[in-house]
This record gives C-alpha cells, structure tokens and sequence, in this order.
C-alpha cells in the first residue's frame, strides 16, 4: 500500500466507533500520517438552534473519549499521535466530505459502515463516497479474528481494455498484497468472467456444434482469461502465499458467494465503470458486488478519475 499522509476518518458519533478507529489510528502509525476524524451530523432544525452548540460539543466529547480508549488499546500517546476532531453540521454529508478530502488534500477516507454493521452491502452515504470520493475509500466492519488470522480477498477482472483499468488492476493487487503482509500472509485472488455458453449456444441457437466442440472453446477461453491473469499478477511483481479462485462465473453472484463461504473479512476491489472521463460512473458489476458483500471494503479508483464534486 502507499504511504499515507493524510487521512479523514468519518463518523457519525451516534454508535461505537471501535472498529473504524481501531483501523484508522494503526494506519495512520504506521505510516507517520496526520489524522482528523470529521464527525458529520445534521443541522438542528428551525426553532432548536440553541441547542447547536451544546450538540456539537457533545459529539466531540464523545468521540474524543472514543480516540483516548482505542490510543490506549494501541498503546500509543498523544504526543506519538495526535488526533485532530472537528464537528460538521450540514445536509449532503458524502459531499461535504469530499469537498475536504479536496481542500485539505487528503489520501484516504476510513469510515464504519452505514447502518447495522452486520447489514450486507452498503447504504446512501457509503455508496455516495464509493463513486464519487477521488481518494481511496476503506469501509469497516467489525473483525472479530485477531490480526494475524484476518484474511484478504482483491477482485481482479484482466481484461482491460485501456490503461488507466490496467494500471488499476496493478494497484489493487499491490495494495492487497501489502495488506494481506500485515494479516494473515495468504493473499486471496478473485477473477471470474461470465462466459455463459449454456444461455447464448446450447440453449437458445439452432447451431450444429456438438457439446464437445462447444466444451472445447470453452476451455479455450478460460485458458486465455486465466493466461491474461497471471500476465497481470507477474507484472504487479507480488509475492507471497496466493489463493487463485479463477472461475467461469457471474462476477456479482461468484465474489460475495466466495466470501461468504471463505469467511474472508477484508475485500480490495475497483470500483470502475468508465474510465478517463470526468465524473466516474460506477458500473452495473461494481453496484451489485457492493450490494451483496458483508466485509469491510477498501476500493480504489483509476489514477485519472476526476470527482464530479468541486471544492
């Protein structure tokens, strides 16, 4: 993973901030990085503004309190990291944060995910943040595995048609493999393709192919699919312990299945729609992974996606 400097860890301060921050301030140790947690809570409603500030004051207290138990759980002091805390009262919460990881040049956004932790896939603001956010995006869950058993899924589709998706490609199982380093050591690889030949050639066209000439194309594309995956692990140079899961599968049903089943608890995924052109645009896939999977998320963006929100 890269070496962060400055990160925004988001909250509500309506709920037990634990996990997040948990991840948060060992992140932000390990990389010497600066940190502010941005509580974002909505404006008091016409005829309460005098309570504002009493309001405001107590959800800094309450996450400072927070901060000072999960320093003390990493043993670390104040002076060692210093944890800044601001309070942010408005609508749009997602785009009032963007608008600071604009303004303030921040490189990562670490936040609980919205709702009940144990919900699957991820609400508006969540959701919001993972299409529009131009950093990089970690959405916690609780983790109830010690650290050296937590295990590390990427989701990697090869077939990449411009560079900007390649490159993303590169990154994602770079920074995967880094976080698999500091958990469990296995790094675990997912890449399907949906190569439904059962739907389009034996079911639905009157075509004279026998099952096991159509067996034999099929083989013959999953051997190019899986040659093109390991063209693109060889050139993000990783090592390790790897886990492959290369499978003839729907990408939206197979991913959050696997996980499910393998109980991984971390998955690093793209979220890529079209790449190159102002104002990103999740894809169909991406959306309906995201809806479907139950563990923390750290999603990356292709490096030439430009946020629709301005500063």
């Amino acid at each position: 993973m890269k070496n962060f400097h400055n990160i925004l860890y988001v909250s509500h301060a309506t709920g037990d901030e634990t996990a997040g921050l948990l991840q948060a301030l060992a992140i932000a140790r390990n990389n010497s990085a600066a940190i502010k947690v941005l509580v974002v809570c909505p404006e008091m409603p016409e005829g309460f503004e005098e309570f504002n500030q009493a309001c405001t004051g107590a959800l800094e207290t309450r996450v400072r309190e927070c901060v000072a138990v999960v320093r003390e759980q990493l043993n670390l002091t104040e002076e060692q990291l210093n944890v800044d805390v601001e309070v942010d009262c408005g609508s749009r919460p997602a785009e009032r944060v963007i608008k600071r990881v604009l303004s303030e040049s921040c490189d990562l956004v670490i936040k609980n995910v919205e709702g009940h932790t144990h919900d699957i896939g991820f609400k508006a603001m969540d959701m919001e943040l993972l299409r529009k956010c131009p950093c990089p995006v970690w959405l916690c869950r609780p983790i109830s595995r010690s650290h050296s058993e937590i295990d590390v899924a990427v989701a990697v589709d090869p077939e990449c048609a411009e560079e900007s998706a390649r490159d993303l490609a590169v990154q994602l199982l770079c920074w995967a493999r880094e976080l698999a380093d500091t958990c469990s050591g296995e790094l675990h690889v997912i890449s399907c393709w949906d190569y439904d030949v059962d739907t389009y050639l034996r079911h639905n066209f009157p075509i004279s192919a026998s099952d096991e000439e159509l067996d034999r194309a099929t083989e013959a594309a999953s051997a190019k699919h899986r040659a093109k995956l390991d063209a693109l692990i060889q050139a993000s140079g990783i090592g390790g312990k790897l886990d492959i899961h290369h499978e003839i599968a729907s990408p939206d049903r197979f991913i959050p299945m696997l996980i499910d089943e393998k109980k991984y608890n971390i998955l690093v995924m793209g979220t890529v729609g079209r790449t190159g052109i102002p104002g990103f645009i999740m894809g169909n896939t991406a959306e309906n992974i995201l809806q479907k999977v139950s563990c923390s998320l750290l999603a990356l963006k292709p490096g030439d996606f430009i946020s629709p929100i301005k500063s």
